[in-house]
């Protein structure tokens, strides 16, 4: 960390000697095979299982707290454990623990005319660090996806979880122990205020690499300190947008599904965008979301459409804004490339879709909309790890460089050029 003349707090110090502890256990990672590793990961779950009860009874804590706080239902949902939901996480961390192993896989290789033989190989990334919210089962999805390709893993939650993900962090780290890897690989933060934001990005000496995932906020104060690589995503701003080609029942579907299946999620759309030639389904549409409960902000043009329905006129923020409710930016535009320019400059390069029977129209949407995952007649909610066949993600990034999209094992990986030869030098 950054040196200071003025005498550390304890948060420092908490953070500084994790990160220690988090680099000899990362070194000392890459030294297990992936059948040690797997075996780890089984533990994990077998440890989870083993201690559903306990988690649960720590998440009710949190939950009283954070109804005390007037925390959202939305916020609730996405906070609250059962049997069921733990069973889930203990049956994702058998599913990484299956997947195919990331690491010492050759990404190419070549022989130079000196005689030289190189080859391009997947390594692990080292420490990373990962700063959430809301949600404790990303404490597991994380520590599984970080231990399966050989890096340890600093956590930060909210603290609005913070009871709940203490004790998954325990049984984690029972189960890593009990299967003779470091229990330092796996570490969470013993608090849950600002402080531990701004300390973590700025641990330059220990972490590799950092995700946050959570509000605006939060990735905003993160790259405000961060002196370490971040990769994020700061909206879910997501489109579909309705082809004049568009089939009635399949639009139905998908929108009411990428709208109301989970409004309060990244991947959910906030953005309708409906073609002058299909507008004439924007009434039956736009009743079926009223039905499940979304407002609709519309356009002038929609909004005539749409008289005498109970609706909104939006405002152009709305176009730029990330609800994570149910509400809806409805807008009329002349035709695909309105459609493609509006994404482009409105969205967040998250999740869009169009819906079209026309393939012509839709490979040019598929290759002009400047987003991480672009969708052809499907819904983006599922732009998910798990969704993706990633067994889980540990987060979905925006950004263009290193990773895009629902970041798995790959992502969590970077790569080294290993040279042998026979007493070449250069000339």
């Amino acid at each position: 960390m950054s040196v200071s003349t003025d005498t550390p707090s304890i948060h420092e110090v908490t953070v500084a000697r994790m990160g220690a502890v988090a680099r000899q256990a990362a070194k000392a990672l890459g030294k297990f095979s992936k059948e040690r590793r797997n075996a780890a990961l089984r533990l994990m779950a077998r440890t989870i299982r083993q201690m559903s009860e306990v988690i649960v009874l720590a998440n009710t804590k949190d939950l009283e707290e954070g109804r005390r706080r007037n925390l959202s239902e939305t916020m609730l949902d996405r906070l609250a454990l059962d049997a069921e939901r733990i069973e889930k996480m203990a049956v994702g961390l058998e599913h990484v623990a299956d997947l195919p192993d990331p690491l010492g896989s050759v990404l190419s290789e070549w022989n130079r005319p000196n005689g030289l033989r190189i080859s391009k190989v997947r390594v692990p990334i080292g420490v990373i660090g990962i700063i959430y919210e809301s949600r404790p089962n990303v404490t597991a999805d994380a520590s599984a996806l970080c231990l399966k390709s050989g890096n340890a893993v600093i956590l930060r939650g909210g603290s609005e979880a913070l009871r709940s993900n203490l004790a998954i962090a325990k049984a984690l780290r029972e189960g890593i122990g009990a299967a003779g890897l470091p229990t330092d690989s796996i570490q969470i933060l013993p608090f849950a205020d600002r402080d531990g934001v701004r300390l973590l990005a700025s641990c330059r000496d220990y972490l590799d690499l950092l995700i946050p995932r959570g509000g605006k906020g939060l990735i905003e104060a993160v790259v405000e300190h961060a002196r370490v690589p971040v990769i994020k995503h700061y909206d879910g701003i997501c489109s579909v947008y309705v082809h004049s080609s568009a089939d009635a029942s399949m639009t139905r579907e998908i929108v009411l599904n990428a709208k109301t299946q989970r409004p309060g999620v990244c991947n959910a759309i906030e953005t309708l965008l409906v073609d002058r030639a299909a507008a004439k389904l924007l009434p039956d549409l736009a009743d079926a979301l009223i039905e499940r409960g979304v407002e609709l902000r519309c356009c002038p043009e929609s909004a005539l459409l749409l008289v005498p329905r109970r609706i909104k006129t939006a405002r152009e923020e709305d176009f730029k804004t990330e609800f994570l409710d149910l509400i809806l930016a409805v807008k009329i535009v002349p035709d695909l490339q309105a459609a493609i320019d509006h994404i482009n400059s409105h969205g967040s390069k998250h999740s869009d879709a169009i819906i079209s029977s026309d393939a012509t129209a839709a490979e040019k949407f598929l290759n002009e909309v400047d987003s991480a995952t672009v969708y052809w007649n499907a819904s983006t909610r599922f732009t998910d790890g798990a969704e993706f066949g990633f067994g889980a993600e540990i987060g979905i990034s925006t950004e263009k460089l290193h990773a895009r999209g629902p970041m798995g094992l790959e992502e969590l990986t970077t790569y080294k050029y290993l040279l042998r030869g026979d007493g070449q030098v250069r000339l």
